[in-house]
């Protein structure tokens, strides 16, 4: 039997503990160290060399888990981490995927689930929440054309880094009109930030 080598990464002591008890009543599964910090993760990955990481994505002082990942994925980029988080905004959610998470997984997940997670992580399979997966399922399946025109054009000019300023002189509106058109898109692809725009407009191929 093989045993998958886990590094778990939360700041509160006590659900790392939970999840190390829970972990480790697995015969095939076996937790080797732990991280209450982004930066102590990193760095215990490099020590430790574990098959597996789970990852909270708030941690305090320091990095975040976001940025955590990131750094985990320079230093071993087939290492898989799994995001193991209460936090389950699509923005969240798109922002560790993007940064390498291979996986999203909430807090409230039954047992069960979370060694199916940690089994099909460390195995290369993505992993996702059933809620998680509901939503961002719905989210790709909108049509395109719920974006007006005008703001698909928006959202093109935003994936090539212009700011509010220089969108408004390129299509000839206002600064408060860009932020206006930003606010319907932001709320129509379900995100709260300009990177997480282009990133779900991306995947739906929704601008060029």
């Amino acid at each position: 039997m093989t045993t998958v080598t886990v590094l778990l990464v939360d700041d509160h002591v006590v659900v790392r503990a939970g999840l190390r008890a829970l972990l480790d009543s697995q015969p095939d599964i076996e937790v080797i160290a732990e991280a209450g910090t982004g930066e102590a993760a990193v760095d215990a990955v490099t020590t430790f060399r574990p098959q597996l990481v789970t990852m909270d994505l708030a941690l305090g002082a320091g990095i975040d888990g976001v940025e955590a990942i990131r750094r985990i994925r320079q230093v071993d980029r087939n290492l898989p981490v799994l995001v193991f988080t209460t936090y389950d905004t699509d923005a969240d959610v798109v922002r560790a995927i993007d940064a390498g998470a291979i996986g999203y997984l909430l807090k409230d997940s039954t047992p069960q689930e979370i060694f199916a997670a940690v089994r099909g992580a460390a195995a290369g399979q993505s992993v996702l929440s059933p809620p998680v997966a509901s939503r961002l399922l719905q989210q790709m399946q909108r049509p395109e054309e719920a974006l007006t025109p005008r703001e698909a054009e928006l959202l093109t000019l935003l994936a090539k880094g212009m700011t509010n300023k220089e969108l408004g002189k390129a299509l000839f509106i206002s600064e408060a009109t860009v932020k206006t058109h930003l606010a319907h898109i932001y709320a129509k692809l379900g995100v709260d930030t300009r990177a997480a725009a282009v990133s779900v407009a991306l995947r739906r191929q929704g601008i060029r």
